[in-house]
């Protein structure tokens, strides 16, 4: 009796899982119609191609193209003397970039780098890809720079031309927090009014697709520009996707969780707001796999080689 009960569970456990799935199938297919000019898949370069070159730097977004990736995402912030910058952090980060004289940023003098405190043209200076990288080994050692915004745009557009690869599409992440406002960025409405200045912005059209796990800078967005799609970021596993969609106030069109916050509930709960979901950051060839079979609507990675190998 015991036995035949087990065996009925697990039918019933299986009998769920595949309904679930069914849904997921039928709710992307349903949600990717609606987004007809974008990828039917994101091949997202974390960071350019984190894995295989100094991060954020314009060979970065070049190496991200070149093995796979239909989308290169990256970060901005704003300088001093109101310029925006490519990099990933307020300030420049110890481990993989360096003084302009090739000497280490010291620790607890980082400080002292903080974009929004400094003038593009001392950021510059600085060294990113000659030091090594211990956390990515498979990282090509160079010489790069913190580009401008508008410059690596138009680098990137020239490059895709010259060398007959598709338009690329841009996930821009906008990184703010309400606890550095004035010291580490503008307010939200400064910041996007100086960001949406960039004029390499408007050609890309919907090509251009702005991340955050700030609300703010969203929300703002959505206002003064709303025919751009957005995306929410998410780590926090205790705050709930419908908390969130109620505090964001709007319907963005991405929502992009952490990988291992990705579930067939919550892919049906986005799919039926419509919305495409893009977890990261994923690195094994296993875990992108399980996504996409799952119904994912991109991938998030530092490695589009390995993206590419897998989804094949």
């Amino acid at each position: 009796m015991k036995k035949q009960m087990n065996v009925r569970l697990m039918a019933c456990a299986m009998a769920a899982a595949a309904t679930v799935f069914t849904a997921c199938k039928t709710s992307r297919t349903t949600t990717a119609a609606q987004h007809k000019d974008l990828p039917s898949f994101f091949k997202v370069g974390h960071r350019g191609t984190r894995g295989l070159m100094p991060e954020n730097t314009i060979p970065a977004m070049y190496k991200g193209l070149e093995t796979g990736s239909n989308t290169i995402e990256f970060d901005v912030h704003i300088t001093k003397d109101g310029q925006v910058v490519v990099y990933h952090d307020a300030s420049f980060t110890p481990s993989y970039t360096t003084m302009p004289d090739g000497k280490d940023i010291p620790a607890a003098e980082r400080s002292k780098y903080t974009f929004y405190q400094m003038n593009y043209a001392d950021i510059r200076r600085f060294i990113i890809g000659e030091k090594p990288y211990a956390a990515f080994p498979e990282q090509e050692r160079l010489r790069s720079y913190a580009p401008l915004l508008g410059e690596m745009i138009d680098s990137v557009e020239h490059y895709t031309k010259k060398h007959n690869l598709p338009p690329a599409y841009y996930l821009l992440e906008v990184k703010s927090s309400e606890k550095t406002d004035g010291t580490e960025q503008p307010s939200p409405e400064e910041y996007m009014k100086i960001m949406m200045a960039v004029k390499q912005l408007k050609p890309l059209g919907h090509r251009l697709l702005i991340q955050s796990f700030d609300m703010r800078p969203l929300q703002v967005l959505h206002k003064t520009h709303p025919h751009i799609r957005l995306g929410f970021l998410t780590g926090d596993k205790n705050v709930t996707f419908e908390q969130n969609m109620q505090q964001i106030g709007f319907t963005p069109t991405f929502y992009n969780p952490h990988y291992q916050l990705v579930t067939p509930e919550l892919i049906k709960k986005c799919h039926d707001k419509n919305m495409l979901i893009v977890p990261w950051t994923v690195q094994e060839p296993k875990e992108m796999k399980q996504l996409k079979a799952m119904g994912v609507d991109g991938i998030i990675t530092d490695y589009p080689n390995r993206l590419e190998q897998a989804i094949k």
